[in-house]
């Protein structure tokens, strides 16, 4: 394959299975669009919309809640942080879960989570935050990323609540995406469980979406170590789901990419293969879209064949979009330059 096409295939991809993809940017004034939608919280169940109180007393009878987001979208973490400070002023004490940390991170955060037990004067608070950040693998990453999940992380660390990553460590995601599962050395693939969850439509439906990321550029090689690097993160989160579960002192709150949990697939099917007894529910913290959109076009099932018809999530609340740019346009306007480099 052309070296310059494969570092392009490459990079949005990693963006995607990776979930680090990010823009930081504030949509242009000018561009942003006043949607009836914005801030409603819709039942998919009715299609009506519900308000918070109903919301928070639904989704607190469940084992597991999902708050899925799209990663750079400040107005979704603070819902997340408003949700889950609801459910402790309940009397909850959930489990937060994070997608961006590793299982391997698990006693890091929880260290963290311990020194709120003394008081700390602000230096020292910030020493504290650093240590954590680099042990993290956080240090070289946006100041604006870290912060939504730092302020997560506060809240736990306030409450004394218990918290977990749920993802593989990243090292290891990437030598998936490069090598593929069946690529890695023997003592890697020990670390990577698996549900033995396949099924053909779905694989097909992954790879419609990693050429859909890739502006309609398609590698089936490329593609098919993609899907490797999708199914054993799912795995592996679904596992630790799972886990958290057996140890919950309340519900388990997921923090995690919208794409893990669409529809019920993703992570949702493969906890619920592992365990049946888990009752799971789905919020999805969803953009508008970039053009006018009927709600019934945000719920209509995907149509996947072996695969029940259902919504893209249990309840839908509805966010302003980060940006309204075409990412394909950004896409190509790189492409071009670094064909010009190599020229």
């Amino acid at each position: 394959m052309n070296r310059l096409f494969f570092l392009f295939l490459i990079f949005p991809a990693l963006f995607l299975i990776q979930s680090c993809a990010t823009t930081n940017k504030l949509p242009n004034k000018s561009m942003v669009r006043k949607d009836p939608l914005i801030g409603k919280i819709i039942n998919t169940k009715s299609n009506q919309s519900m308000e918070f109180e109903s919301l928070i007393k639904n989704i607190s009878t469940y084992d597991v809640i999902y708050l899925s987001e799209k990663h750079d979208n400040p107005e979704h973490h603070h819902i997340q942080q408003r949700i889950i400070q609801s459910l402790i002023g309940k009397g909850f004490t959930p489990t937060l879960g994070f997608e961006f940390f590793s299982m391997d991170d698990t006693p890091d955060l929880l260290n963290f989570v311990d020194s709120g037990k003394k008081a700390h004067s602000k230096k020292i608070e910030k020493i504290i935050e650093a240590n954590m950040r680099k042990k993290l693998g956080w240090d070289t990453q946006p100041d604006k990323m870290w912060r939504y999940y730092y302020d997560l992380l506060s809240i736990a660390k306030k409450e004394n609540l218990p918290v977990a990553g749920i993802d593989l460590p990243s090292t290891l995601k990437k030598r998936i995406t490069r090598k593929g599962t069946k690529g890695i050395t023997p003592i890697e693939k020990e670390q990577v469980f698996t549900t033995q969850l396949t099924d053909k439509a779905y694989k097909d439906y992954m790879f419609s979406i990693f050429k859909a990321v890739h502006c309609g550029m398609g590698n089936k090689k490329m593609q098919a170590r993609l899907y490797d690097t999708w199914v054993a993160r799912n795995d592996k989160m679904a596992l630790s789901i799972t886990r958290l579960y057996q140890h919950r002192k309340g519900p388990v709150v997921i923090i995690i990419g919208g794409g893990h949990t669409e529809y019920g697939l993703g992570v949702i099917d493969r906890v619920n293969t592992i365990d049946k007894n888990i009752r799971q529910v789905n919020v999805a913290l969803r953009e508008i879209s970039v053009n006018p959109s009927d709600l019934l076009e945000y719920v209509i099932p995907l149509d996947l064949k072996g695969f029940k018809k259902i919504p893209v999530a249990d309840y839908l609340w509805f966010t302003q979009r980060v940006s309204y740019d075409d990412p394909c346009t950004e896409f190509k306007k790189s492409l071009q330059k670094m064909k010009k480099r190599k020229i």
